[in-house]
């Protein structure tokens, strides 16, 4: 499993985990779109959002290797603003090739600076 160094390992001030120790025995937890509901606490918003800066600020818009990036704080961004970047796309895989879709991102986190300069 890729660690990915540098990348923050939580939202600064919360328990929202952006990253993993270690790889899991089982293998890595498979990636699926969570609904993100209106309802949503303004916590759990905010995780997502420093999580999307998190990743712009990383990869930009290039691919990156999922690795020990947390499976549960992607999922609540795959299928919108995190999408595969490889066919066939292994769900369950922690070498599986992701990419930040900043269309999306950007409608999505109005309130995140997408700057060309200051990503990756």
């Amino acid at each position: 499993m890729l660690k990915h160094k540098g990348f923050p390992g939580r939202l600064p001030g919360t328990d929202f985990q952006f990253v993993l120790r270690r790889a899991a025995k089982d293998g890595a937890t498979a990636l699926k779109a969570r609904e993100r509901f209106a309802d949503r606490r303004p916590a759990d918003r905010r995780a997502d959002q420093g999580f999307v800066k998190a990743l712009w600020e990383n990869f930009g818009d290039q691919p990156f290797e999922r690795g020990n990036l947390d499976a549960g704080r992607l999922s609540w961004l795959f299928g919108r603003e995190v999408i595969p970047a490889e066919d066939p796309f292994d769900a369950a895989s922690y070498e599986a090739l992701l990419v930040l879709d900043i269309d999306r991102a950007r409608a999505a986190f109005p309130d995140v600076d997408f700057d060309e300069e200051e990503g990756y």
